[in-house]
This record gives structure tokens, sequence and C-alpha cells, in this order.
């Protein structure tokens, strides 16, 4: 053998022979003793005290990831640390621990060591406990402080792995704390994946829930697609998604397929901050695309299918985060809108349905009128523009209603409903609402235009009713302040109008309401024939809720009649007098004045017994003086001398009723 070649063979011999030293060396250290070193050097740098509390050891082992070259000739450190922990800052409520771990485990490469890159082939966390906090003011104990001078060194992780790891987040901002327990994935179910079960509260409701992720590593990358499915449940309400963020290095964008089903949607404030409605329960499915974070936050919940109650439910929603507030829009339609879905939104509901839905607010038994106040603290957080529309409404048959149209408007604390349209008996029902929540009390405004609701339709039940022509218009104009529908409506003022012209209706009905005895007898009998009416005027003045009529005739070619009273819309009372007069002589004639009573949730009609009772005493005196038919004499109404003058009546009801600003009485009027 060549001198030159026994020399390099003896030379590479010492080499390894020293490395091998090196490595029986390093592998017999006790690295317990510069761990004050590593813990003043690591305190230095994160700002707050670190320490290995137990043992810190190495060994040797070959990588596990295939290396080419000398790089899979040289064993790899393995470094061991039991019992790591960081410090809490000083200002933190949970212990004063942020970070303890049982046991670190990770292999570095050695040759990039050379070049300032600490190259670590695996990271494995075992029983890791992190507390993450946030405080009112916006601190947070995971941001740790920049460092003046940077640091020529980088870190370069090829894989890392949790064991029974536990996970606290405690969020005063948001009312949070949620602990959550995760697990790497076993080889099979997904590679690098993690499982993870969450418990705790969130905005003051209880939240647990489920699910898989991607590999925690893909969360440093941009360009990846991150899998998610998670299963949570938040008081009633439980969300289900399956889809990816696109980039998890600062969970930004995202597509998932997101469903939702809960007690009623108003429920979704503390979790979404968006103001919804109270409703029946719901259920919904669609695509959510968009960012989030960064104060750029845009989503749309596209295309999405559900049902709130019984009525269906589609559209596409909008969410833009932007300044000085965000911004909801889009459109929501259904096809199949049941009226008794609507109930739960003006809180009208039975107790047992907002037992079901948790609502906190219960109707009085004896109110009609919503008393539930409105929450306007949170109508100055976001605006909202939304298109609704009921195609086909599902009701009573006594409700001629059959499609709605609204425009719900949230602007800085301004509720607006314009248009709010109805279809009702054949013609419409046009109106805009709008309640001002900005300061105390409530202010709101409402304008309401009846155009060509058709008599017999208002009232499909009533078979007399059914040959009856002619239509209804009208218009409302009314101011209030209050804190809910109930205290709006009780303390409104304004006028209410409304007309008929050219028209007919039946002449049993007529009859009936004079009480003329014989005719509704011989009608019955030998059939009904429709009456033409001359015109119907009703003119109402609003003060404080309480509902006066002005004028109120309905005059026909057989038939006046005159209504006069009150409807007290504070206390739900009616006091009405309904005074009919018929035309040219009626046989058997028991007119008395009709009177309806009682509340709204039960009226009560009935006659002047007193005046029935006179006018039967004075045919039985007669009777008993006079021949027998002399006792017809006082049954004979021998009706009114004039006429009402419709055409006056009719230009009245025609002007545009008028209201004061809210919280403002109209000039003369008395409550």
């Amino acid at each position: 053998m060549r001198r030159s070649v026994k020399i390099t063979l003896g030379s590479l011999l010492v080499v390894l022979m020293l490395i091998a030293c090196g490595l029986v060396v390093l592998a017999a250290f006790d690295w317990n003793r510069i761990k004050p070193y590593i813990n003043e050097r690591a305190s230095e740098a994160a700002g707050r005290p670190f320490a290995i509390n137990g043992d810190l050891s190495l060994s040797w082992e070959r990588p596990v990831r295939p290396l080419t070259g000398e790089r899979r000739l040289l064993p790899w450190p393995h470094l061991r640390a039991h019992d790591v922990t960081l410090a809490n800052p000083d200002w933190a409520t949970t212990g004063p621990m942020m970070a303890r771990v049982q046991q670190v485990d990770f292999t570095i490469e050695l040759l990039p060591l050379l070049r300032k890159i600490i190259n670590v082939n695996s990271l494995l966390l075992t029983e890791p406990q992190l507390v993450l906090e946030q405080d009112k003011e916006r601190r947070n104990n995971w941001t740790l402080p920049k460092r003046e001078d940077e640091s020529e060194w980088q870190i370069a992780l090829h894989d890392l792995a949790l064991t029974r790891g536990t996970v606290r987040l405690l969020d005063a901002v948001k009312r949070a704390d949620i602990t959550a327990r995760i697990d790497t994935l076993a080889e099979g179910e997904h590679p690098g994946g993690i499982r993870w079960q969450l418990d705790g509260k969130f905005n003051g409701e209880r939240l647990t829930g489920s699910g898989v992720a991607g590999a925690l590593l893909s969360l440093q990358r941009h360009d990846v697609r991150y899998p998610v499915e998670a299963e949570l449940k938040i008081g009633n309400t439980e969300i289900t998604i399956d889809g990816t963020f696109t980039d998890p290095a600062r969970f930004s964008e995202l597509d998932v397929d997101a469903r939702v089903l809960g007690a009623s949607m108003a429920q979704l404030f503390p979790l979404i901050g968006v103001l919804l409605p109270e409703t029946p329960k719901f259920s919904t499915a669609g695509r959510l695309v968009g960012r989030i974070g960064g104060g750029n936050t845009h989503l749309r919940y596209e295309k999405f299918t559900g049902k709130v109650g019984s009525s269906d439910l589609r559209g596409t929603l909008e969410y833009v985060q932007q300044k000085p507030r965000s911004l909801l829009r889009g459109e929501v339609v259904s096809n199949y809108l049941n009226l008794n879905d609507l109930r739960v939104l003006l809180g009208t509901d039975s107790p047992e349905e907002q037992k079901k839905r948790g609502a906190t607010f219960k109707q009085p038994p004896g109110k009609v009128l919503p008393v539930e106040p409105f929450r306007t603290d949170r109508w100055t957080g976001i605006d909202v523009q939304v298109q609704f529309t009921g195609a086909k409404i599902v009701r009573a048959t006594e409700l001629p209603i059959d499609n709605l149209v609204a425009r719900i408007q949230l602007d800085n604390g301004v509720l607006a409903m314009r248009p709010l349209n109805f279809g009702v008996a054949g013609g419409r029902l046009t109106s805009d609402l709008e309640i001002n929540g900005r300061g105390k009390p409530v202010k709101a405004q409402m304008n309401i235009a009846a155009r060509g609701l058709h008599l017999k339709r208002l009232f499909p039940k009533v078979e007399a009713m059914q040959a009856s022509l002619g239509q209804i218009n009208g218009n409302a104009r009314l101011t209030a302040t209050g804190d809910s529908f109930a205290a709006l409506l009780a303390s409104s003022n304004g006028e209410v109008k409304a007309l008929i012209s050219q028209g007919s209706i039946s002449k049993l009905i007529l009859e009936a309401m004079g009480l003329n005895v014989g005719s509704v007898v011989i009608a019955t009998l030998f059939g009904d024939r429709q009456v033409s009416i001359n015109c119907m005027a009703a003119d109402f003045s609003v003060s404080d809720g309480l509902m006066q009529t002005r004028t109120f005739i309905v005059d026909t070619e057989d038939a006046k009649i005159g209504v006069d009273g009150q409807i007290d819309l504070a206390k739900e009372a009616l006091n009405l007098k309904i005074e009919p007069q018929s035309k040219g002589v009626r046989l058997l004639s028991l007119r008395s004045p009709l009177y309806v009573t009682g509340t709204f949730k039960q009226p009560e009609v009935g006659v002047d017994k007193g005046a029935v009772a006179l006018r039967a005493g004075a045919a039985a005196v007669l009777g008993a003086v006079a021949a027998p038919l002399a006792s017809l004499l006082a049954l004979i109404n021998p009706g009114p001398e004039e006429d009402s003058p419709c055409a006056q009546l009719l230009a009245q009801a025609q002007e545009k009723p008028v209201a004061p600003p809210p919280g403002k009485t109209a000039p003369g009027a008395q409550r």
C-alpha cells in the first residue's frame, strides 16, 4: 500500500475516532450542568422566566427522514428535557405559569449548525399545558417582546407531535374561557393531523365541540389547503364545519361547508356579533367563503338553504368589516312562509314555544301587543341592508295576506323597514316603519297606505259577505316613543283614515246590525240581496295611544250606520257604540245600539238591553190596551229623515293623515 494512502486512511481513522470519542463524551456529559445557562439565555429572550426543572439528557439516533450524501452517515443528537416551564406576565390572572410541558424531545442535524441553522427533525411535546390569556385592555400573554438585535440563527422544524395536550383560552373581551384537549392522530388516520375536544364558555354560553384538523406544521405555511372538520355546540346552537383554510399561517382565507342548527337566530349574536331576529327553531346549510382577521374580514354565506319553524329560506348574505361599523347585506327569500313562525319575531308565541327557544322575557297572558323590550344596545354594532321576500304565505283562512316584501335597514342604531308591504284581500298594504334606537326612549314613526282591499276577501269565513263588492282604501300616520311595540302604540299620536265608495254589501248583514227581526227572517227564508253602498268614511284621531272616532259612517240605500267611541291602545280596551238607522219603514224592528267592549284578546259585542226591553215593553202594553195589531207600532222603525253627506265625508277621509314628531301630542288633542 502506498505511503500517501496509508497516511490518508490513518488520518481518517483518527478523525473518526475523535468524532466517536466526542460523541461518547457528549453522551456521557451531565447536561444538567448547563441548564442554568440555557434557562438564563431563554428567559432573557422571552422577557419572563423560563426553566428546565427536570433532567436534561442527550442520546444519539439515526435520522428518520430519508437523507442523501454524507448527511445520512452522521447520527443526530436527541435531546430530552423534563418539566419545562414558561412564566406568565405579571398582569395575568391564570396563575404563575403560561406553559408547562412534562417532557420535550427533539432531534437536530449537526452539519447545518455550521451555517447557523437549527434543523429540527422532530419535536414531541408530552402532556403540554398552555394557558392563553387576553385581558379587557387587549393585552395578551403569548406575544413576546421583540429583540432589538435580530439573531443570525434560523430554526427549521420538520415534524411536530403532541400527546395529551391541554390549551386553555381566557379572553375577557369575548367573555371566553375555553379548554381544548389535543392529540396527534395515529398513523393511517391523517398523517400529522390532530384531534381536539373543546369545553368551556363563550360570551356567557356553554361551549362544547370536537373535530380533526391538518398537521400542526402546516399552520406556518401560506400556500397549502389546511383541512378542518368541526362540530360545535354553543348554548342551544349546533354548528358543523367541513372544509379548508387556504392560508393556515394566518387562518385568513377559508372555504367551508357550514351547517347551523339552533333554537333561535337571535342566539347567534354572542358567537358572530351580528344582530338577527328572534325566530323559531331553525337550520341552514351553505358555503362560507372569504377572509377573516386583520381588520378586513369579508365573508359570504353563499346560496344557503334552510328552515325556520315550518318556513323555508334561501339566499346569500355577506358580512363586510369596515369603519365606522361593519355591514351585513344580502337577499333572503321564503317560498313557503308560515305566518305562525312570525309570532316569535313579535314575541307573541306561546309560553311553551318561548321556553324551547330559551326566551328570557314572557308575554303577559292578557296582552296581545308585544311587550318584549327592544334590545337597542345591539343596534349600533353593525349596519344591515337585507331584502326579504315571502313568495308564498301560509296563513289562517281568516287572515287574507298573500305575499310580503320588506327591505330591512339598520343604520347606526336606526332600524327601518322601508318598504314593508303586504298583499291583503286582493289589494296592497304598503308601509314604512322607522325606529330610532340611538336614545332613550326609542322614537318611531310609521306610514301605512291601504289600496284596493276587497270587502268579500277581508271576511272569507262570512258567507253573506262573499257576494259583496267594493274596495277599502285608507291611510295612517303615527309617531310614538317607547321601548317595545306595545309601548310605542300606547304612546302613539296621529291619524287613521279609511273610505269605501261604489260598492255593495249584504242586506242580511245590514238588517242584522239593525236588529230588524222581520227582515232578517224574510232574508233568511227567501234569500239575501246586495245593497249598494253610497259611502263609508272613517276618521280616527290618535292621542297618547287613544284612538277617538271623529267620523265613522256607513251609508247605503237602505240604512245609515254610525260608529262612535274609543280604542285604547295602552290598555288594549274597546269602547265603541254602533248606531244603526234603517231608511224607510222596517217591520218588527228592535233597533238598539250595539256596543263593542272588552279587550283586544277578549272583545265583547252586545246590545243595550234596556232599550230593547223598553221597545218590547211598549209593544206589550199596546197589545193589552188596543187591538193586537197595534202592538206592532212600537216595533216599526220609520228610519232617518236625511241621508248622510257622502261627498263631504269622502273628501274628509281622502285628506292625508298627519302626525306630530315622536314624543309630541297633536295640538288640541285630549286623552
